[in-house]
């Protein structure tokens, strides 16, 4: 029989429990201290967290603002690399980018990180197979901790560099000069080097101001006439297998270059592409600015500026004629004419027929002393002015004789640059002021300065002679309805070791229009060009460059916003009339 529970025990508690003993009793006097310790820990705790608080502050105040604070006296800190300047974008006359910055990252690699520096290698030159094999594996046997692999990547470089899933390979964040239009304008706006500094062009002559400056250099290039001028030229190329050809169009009211073209030409984006194939001493003809840096031997081109100073300087009129029956005989020299109509013939007539005798006999009326000092006058004996510093040095005759006289009437003996020839050429239509050329945009409404080279008069009755070449002489495949085109063609054997080779040739034309109220002059010359089946066997100026410019005004004229006219109205026919040839039948050449 079980024995019975004790009241007081709990069925549910430890046996070996035992209570634990009674609390003390607190008197309110103890009460009241234990409380006062708790405040006086607690206010203790709250003082010391703010003081920390205010050390950290302050130190970190000292830190951002003192130079140098955070630095250990033994530790050596570099500091960071200055900020790049920003490069300026490059616009034309509309806005549209020529050259501008683009995201580039830079592949460098951490080689203590490189797993298989084979395999590596191997890998990134499927994404880069420009690379050189050794030089990539040797990098990466370096032990180095960073070693530049390639600057300057693509976004897809980049994205399928990080497909690869290589331990050791970074990016770097970097920037690169991007040339959107390519090779449109390669010459004119030029390139960078992989640093960003300017090599060439633009980029080169006005290297600091685009690097200081946050608004884009707006230049004076109109990018859709420069698509249409080299379009036409490269035809040209093309078409009669030449060596290269250069274009200028320029406003001849400012001297703005509204397009400007040499060719062959390279993209500015990859330009040590164009160094490869060149032979050692020999031109980069793709590198070289024909438009600038050639000089040439322009042939008949320079009657302009033989037949300009005969007139300004009084020494022959409208009316004047000269004996053009006969070659030329001074010395071992014969002076004759291609198509020659072998009788006298007067001033308009002479430029019409661009006859060789007919203008070294106004030369020498004028003398030397006169030629050279009309031709200084209008810049075409010393380099021309423009915002590129590679323009090239005419050459001319250090002894200036009487066959110097002669010959430089017609374009032989004297070499000038297509920049030069134009320049003085919308000097001589624009109503006698020489402006220097300029590729920056002038602002609408401006006068540029300019000085007076010519007469009002000189100016206008040029503009009369030019236009009777396109519609009876040697540029008839220019005219172009509604646009009352004028100009003057010129072909030059080219001087070669001291002989004129007559099968190598430089064939040239400058046109304006309208010659009424000029706006724009078109300059257009072929290098060695060959005659083919449609030109007849002709690589001469008519046949080739000729036809090209009556396109190129065609296209460009709707663009310029040049509205076309009616040739044959009255107010027209009668501003290019030269009283002297009323009722006098021309002759087409």
């Amino acid at each position: 029989m079980l024995s019975a529970q004790r009241q007081d025990e709990n069925p549910c508690r430890p046996r070996h429990f035992k209570p634990p003993p009674c609390a003390p009793v607190v008197t309110d006097s103890e009460a009241s201290a234990r409380l006062e310790t708790c405040r006086m820990r607690l206010l203790f705790s709250a003082a010391a967290f703010v003081l920390i608080f205010v050390v950290i502050g302050l130190r970190l105040v000292d830190i951002a603002l003192i130079p140098g604070a955070a630095a250990e006296p033994h530790i050596a800190r570099v500091a960071p690399p200055p900020p790049v300047p920003a490069r300026a974008d490059i616009v034309d006359r509309n806005g549209r980018l020529l050259a501008t910055m683009i995201d580039s990252p830079n592949l460098y690699a951490d080689t203590r990180q490189i797993i298989d520096p084979r395999e590596a290698t191997r890998a990134l030159l499927t994404v880069l197979p420009q690379l050189d094999a050794a030089k990539v594996y040797a990098a990466l046997t370096s032990g180095k901790t960073f070693v530049y692999l390639q600057r300057h990547l693509t976004p897809r470089q980049q994205y399928d560099i990080n497909r690869l899933g290589i331990p050791g390979f970074e990016f770097e964040p970097g920037t690169r000069r991007f040339y959107p239009l390519g090779d449109l304008a390669a010459h004119v706006v030029g390139y960078t080097d992989i640093d960003d500094n300017g090599r060439a062009g633009l980029e080169y002559d006005l290297n600091e101001e685009l690097k200081n400056r946050s608004q884009p250099l707006q230049l004076s290039l109109d990018s859709r006439v420069q698509f249409v001028l080299r379009d036409e030229l490269q035809k040209v190329v093309n078409n009669f297998t030449a060596k290269g050809a250069a274009g200028i169009v320029m406003n001849v009211r400012t001297g703005e270059i509204v397009a400007m073209v040499s060719l062959p030409d390279f993209d500015p984006n990859h330009p040590g592409a164009a160094e490869r194939d060149v032979e050692p001493g020999h031109v980069n003809q793709a590198m070289f600015d024909k438009a600038t840096l050639g000089d040439y031997e322009l042939g008949s081109v320079m009657k302009i500026f033989n037949t300009a100073m005969v007139l300004d300087d009084g020494v022959s009129s409208m009316t004047s004629e000269y004996d053009a029956s006969h070659s030329i005989h001074i010395g071992r020299f014969t002076i004759s004419d291609y198509h020659g109509k072998h009788r006298w013939l007067s001033v308009p007539e002479i430029f019409i027929y661009s006859s060789n005798i007919g203008s070294a006999r106004e030369a020498l009326a004028a003398g030397a002393e006169r030629q050279k000092a009309f031709l200084t006058r209008l810049g075409l004996l010393t380099p021309p002015k423009i915002q590129l510093h590679d323009v090239a040095m005419p050459h001319y005759p250090k002894d200036w004789r009487e066959i110097n006289v002669m010959t430089i009437a017609y374009g032989h003996g004297i070499a000038i640059s297509p920049l030069a020839c134009i320049t003085g050429v919308a000097a001589i239509i624009n109503g006698g002021i020489l402006r220097p050329a300029t590729l920056l945009k002038v602002p609408p409404g401006t006068d540029p300065p300019g000085v007076r080279v010519i007469s009002a008069r000189t100016s206008e009755e040029m503009r009369k002679l030019m236009r009777l070449v396109v519609e009876y002489g040697t540029a008839r495949f220019a005219e172009t309805p509604g646009y009352v085109v004028g100009g003057k063609t010129g072909t030059a054997e080219k001087n070669k070791h001291g002989r004129y080779e007559l099968t190598t040739l430089v064939s040239t034309f400058v046109g304006a229009f309208p010659m009424n109220d000029p706006q724009y002059a078109v300059l257009a010359l072929v290098d060695e060009p060959h005659g083919n089946k449609e030109s007849h066997g002709y690589a001469t100026a008519g046949w080739t460059v000729v036809p090209a410019t009556g396109r190129i005004i065609e296209r460009i004229a709707p663009l310029l916003g040049v509205a076309p006219v009616d040739e044959s109205s009255p107010a027209i026919e009668q501003s290019l009339q030269i009283s002297s040839l009323q009722g006098k039948r021309i002759e087409a050449y």
